[in-house]
């Protein structure tokens, strides 16, 4: 049996074009004549829709746009598609759909399957808009029966139904997994393992692209009834590939290495963002830091030099080395830069609050406001997005200043914990030396007062605090600063618990 893998970038209900991103996939699968073509997860209204869902004349559209595209690859072979379908029951206040595969045929769309597990964890709220599918049996496609998995369909430890059992069960022979699974560190592993569990040959189709705060890494594959992998698509790039489960034999698997993986993630976060809010260009403060100089250089990578321009706005604190790094790296990274001195600002802003600025904080906290509305101005004359160099650590300490250096509306390197930053800096610097060695040997520093260093252990304080977060705990500092982290811009997520969606700690608590 030939089957077509067809890992397609939707964009949030933008239906017209996720039709025709779908078309284009059938049409290039065509030409190695398979006996089935199979999209992702919800590829016909993107992923994930959320509250649109509430707009009653969304799903409506969503199931028009799966009927047109049905029409339309009438004369190829069929197709499964993850897209909407009204449910037996409508609950007040609830949209009442599934999350549904739609099985293309001869110009018809009907109902093949519906996700029956539901995912209410982490960034995961599906119950909010689905309800859980019922029991439907296998299709036959080319004289075999195919069972349908919807995404956590295929994950179903630990839930009271098993899915991949039943249609197995059902007189199945290959089970598909339609999948929209976000990037998270080591998940792969985790799909295999669970793909393996099935005991049973496996095609398993993801989503990719970027959506906010989700990084779909794509990496489709199939696997054989022993649990072999014979065949893995790219990661982070849409692919369309045709595999012959009767003739492929086992490959090995393409994991590369973490800070490979997730730069090839935040690139396409940021690449994604900009692409689909249709923006044109980005700003960001470059300090001479680590923070601000990987994500200078993950946004050069994403969109292009041309489109990066980097801004820095040296202090009286400012070490001239600093200055220096940040004219360095843009000449090595080929982005625009503007210095723009602090000073005038500053000294405007003293004698204007007087000594509501004489206390350490409140004169320390000055300076970040005052680029914050520099960085902005760029933004409002020229258009585009300003991105934020916050990294994790800082953010969960608690260590930044609210409308100051937490302003941007994408933070790229948000869910990157201290360490993680120095090491994806070596690892950029792996083959080219782009980021100055002087910002990776230096002590961290604010730069808001004469020989400033951050007051803390990196080394010791940033695992203990990513632990728990990761655990869904908090500590006095956590708690104090959560306040801060509710006004943040879109964190790009590619840990199993970062600040956004995924982590509703209220601020109000005792």
């Amino acid at each position: 049996m030939r089957l077509a893998l067809a890992q397609v970038n939707p964009i949030i209900a933008d239906l017209e074009g996720n039709v025709a991103r779908c078309l284009a996939a059938i049409q290039a699968a065509r030409l190695s004549n398979p006996d089935l073509v199979i999209l992702p997860e919800l590829a016909i209204p993107g992923c994930p829709p959320r509250d649109i869902l509430f707009d009653t004349s969304f799903p409506q559209a969503v199931y028009d746009a799966t009927q047109d595209l049905a029409q339309r690859a009438r004369s190829g072979p069929p197709v499964l598609v993850g897209t909407l379908s009204p449910a037996e029951d409508h609950p007040p206040g609830h949209p009442g759909l599934y999350n549904a595969a739609f099985l293309l045929k001869d110009g018809v769309a009907h109902l093949a399957a519906a996700k029956r597990l539901l995912p209410a964890h982490d960034v995961f709220y599906e119950p909010r808009w689905f309800l859980p599918g019922p029991n439907m049996p296998p299709i036959t496609i080319a004289g075999k029966r195919v069972g349908i998995l919807i995404c956590e369909d295929l994950w179903d430890e630990g839930y009271p139904i098993h899915p991949p059992a039943e249609l197995l069960d059902a007189g199945a022979e290959l089970l598909v997994c339609m999948a929209a699974s976000p990037y998270r560190h080591e998940i792969m592993s985790q799909r295999l393992y669970h793909a393996r569990r099935t005991g049973c040959s496996l095609a398993y189709v993801n989503l990719c692209g970027g959506n906010d705060e989700l990084i779909f890494d794509g990496r489709s594959f199939a696997l054989d009834s022993q649990g072999q992998v014979i065949a893995q698509l790219a990661g982070f790039e849409e692919e369309v590939r045709t595999i012959d489960l009767t003739k492929d034999g086992p490959i090995q698997v393409e994991e590369g290495g973490k800070e490979e993986i997730t730069y090839q993630a935040l690139v396409l976060g940021v690449r994604d963002f900009v692409y689909k809010n249709n923006l044109k260009r980005a700003f960001l403060g470059l300090s001479g830091g680590v923070d601000s100089a990987v994500v200078a250089a993950i946004a050069t990578e994403a969109i292009g030099p041309e489109h990066v321009t980097a801004v820095t706005i040296p202090s009286r604190y400012t070490d001239p080395h600093s200055t220096a790094c940040a004219l360095h790296l843009a000449a090595a990274l080929g982005t625009h830069l503007e210095v723009v001195d602090l000073e005038p600002l500053h000294e405007t802003a003293e004698k204007t609050l007087g000594d509501m600025l004489e206390s350490g904080t409140a004169g320390e906290n000055i300076q970040p406001r005052l680029r914050a509305m520099i960085l902005m101005s760029y933004v409002n004359r020229h258009g585009g997005v300003l991105l934020n160099t916050s990294n994790k650590t800082e953010l969960s300490l608690g260590y930044a200043t609210t409308y100051g250096d937490m302003a941007g509306t994408l933070c790229p390197i948000a869910d990157l914990t201290k360490l993680e930053v120095y090491a994806l800096a070596r690892w950029i610097n792996a083959t080219q030396v782009i980021i100055p060695l002087f910002i990776l040997e230096r002590p961290p520093t604010a730069e808001l007062k004469p020989d400033q260093v951050d007051p803390f252990d990196y080394p010791t304080v940033s695992p203990e605090i990513e632990r728990l977060v990761q655990e869904n705990r908090s500590n006095l500092a956590l708690r104090k600063s959560e306040h801060k982290r509710w006004q943040m811009g879109v964190v790009l997520k590619i840990s199993p618990k970062a600040f956004g969606t995924g982590r509703m700690i209220p601020i109000t608590r005792r």
